[in-house]
């Protein structure tokens, strides 16, 4: 159940902030609305602006030709315009159980969830929810329609894409939930979305992605026949991605999985080889759509890792506009 009382400017640390604040957040698809001349984007909702002047080369269209800079200086230039959009951006967050996982005392000043109250820790879920709260204070920034979601093995919560006033208190409502005792169906949850969506969109989707990777490629597949983009965060604990445990203790699985007796010491190689084998995985499937990846180590700061992420992908934007 939401909590009410949660007051939304928690979920940001000024450091955050100000590490997010140089990138734009524009997806790879935006690279493909922008084209030049007489070509129309077939992408709807672009607005032109002016950029910059450049000298008329032979063979440049006429339509462009600045002639009030003509008659001032008897020298042809051509005007270039540059096409922005606002995004449609939808953020779902794995809300099943395996996100209850966490090894990391509660981080001051970050809001939080029911599960953080719940378990005195800083679980994957609660990054994952920090993590798109800051997305979604981003796109809201820039002017971009955002909704969020959380799901297991269906949607449990869900507020449609809006720029309006009032979005960013609704998302934060919708995120400080807590997991649910269900395992994470990215599949059924990107099917109820898309029924919904009607307009090129970015997807973020925030998992540790320990499921069925079958599951998973089935829905990228699904956004990539309807020309959506996407980006895969991954949540892992720190203790999942290094195992640095030195003891030999029963381990309960969060999803209905039976109880192992496991000793770390001896199978701690097999499991990192394991882990990166999956995850290795994961990225292939992503890239194999034109996707990102990246992996979060939940007991670092959101900020870094998104400022990183989001640099990556406006050089790749760039690097289409050539």
């Amino acid at each position: 159940m939401a909590n009410q009382g949660l007051r939304a400017e928690q979920y940001l640390s000024p450091e955050t902030l100000a590490q997010l604040a140089p990138f734009e957040l524009r997806a790879k698809m935006v690279a493909d609305g922008v084209m030049n001349g007489m070509h129309q984007s077939p992408l709807q909702g672009m607005a032109v602006e002016f950029a910059a002047h450049r000298q008329y080369s032979a063979g440049d269209s006429i339509r462009h030709l600045d002639w009030k800079v003509f008659g001032r200086s008897d020298k042809l230039y051509v005007k270039e315009y540059r096409q922005e959009t606002n995004l449609d951006v939808m953020i779902l967050v794995d809300g099943s159980a395996s996100m209850s996982f966490g090894t990391l005392g509660v981080k001051q000043g970050w809001g939080g969830t029911d599960a953080t109250r719940r378990r005195g820790a800083w679980t994957k879920f609660d990054h994952a929810t920090a993590s798109a709260a800051a997305l979604a204070f981003l796109c809201l920034s820039q002017r971009d329609r955002v909704g969020v979601a959380v799901g297991a093995d269906g949607l449990r919560g869900a507020v449609r894409k809006s720029a309006t006033r009032d979005q960013w208190r609704s998302i934060v409502r919708c995120l400080s939930s807590e997991p649910v005792e269900a395992r994470f169906s990215p599949a059924a949850c990107i099917n109820q979305l898309l029924a919904q969506t009607s307009h090129r969109t970015l997807f973020v989707i925030l998992s540790d992605f320990l499921g069925d990777p079958e599951g998973l490629r089935t829905a990228l597949a699904r956004l990539r026949h309807r020309g959506h983009d996407a980006m895969l965060l991954a949540m892992l604990d720190r203790r999942e991605l290094t195992l640095d445990l030195d003891v030999e203790a029963p381990f309960i699985g969060l999803e209905g999985e039976d109880a192992l007796d496991v000793d770390t010491r001896t199978i701690r190689k097999a499991y990192l080889d394991e882990l990166q084998r999956h995850l290795q995985g994961i990225d292939r499937q992503a890239r194999a759509f034109g996707y990102d990846l990246q992996v979060f180590d939940t007991h670092e700061s959101v900020g870094p890792v998104l400022a990183a992420l989001l640099s990556r992908r406006e050089g790749m934007v760039a690097g289409g506009r050539r």
